[in-house]
């Protein structure tokens, strides 16, 4: 019985983990490409060049934007696959950890789906966005 809820419980912190992962590399998508287009196109240049002069790692982010989105996209693509994977999984048999469990399911399913929006938004202003806008 201690290696199923050993299982489980290694189970639940991969689903936390790659989401919160994919997460925080669709906002680096975010940052380097969409944020800069979309203060470009609000006419707010200046603002821009503020920005860049107080955090100049986003020139580096913006320059190697295809690792970026590259790096993300296996994120997002291994998020998704571990969720998909793990919807059938049981939950342990206590009632506070079986709602536990739900609720980390729910959890990690959204922080996904917001992943995977986030990660459209920063894919559409950085490949596509000048090319049908400008």
């Amino acid at each position: 019985m201690d290696k199923i809820s050993d299982s489980v419980e290694k189970s639940l912190y991969r689903q936390t983990l790659v989401p919160m992962l994919s997460l925080f590399t669709s906002l680096g998508t975010l940052i380097c490409c969409a944020l800069p287009a979309l203060l470009v196109a609000l006419g707010m240049g200046a603002v821009l060049a503020g920005l860049v002069s107080a955090a100049p790692w986003l020139v580096w982010l913006s320059d190697h934007k295809v690792a970026v989105f590259t790096v993300a996209g296996v994120l997002l693509a291994a998020s998704v696959a571990m969720q998909w994977r793990a919807r059938y999984l049981p939950c342990p048999a206590g009632p506070l950890k079986a709602k536990a469990c739900a609720r980390l399911r729910f959890f990690s399913v959204a922080v996904t789906a917001f992943s995977v929006l986030v990660y459209a938004v920063g894919f559409f202003f950085a490949f596509l966005a000048a090319e049908l806008l400008f």
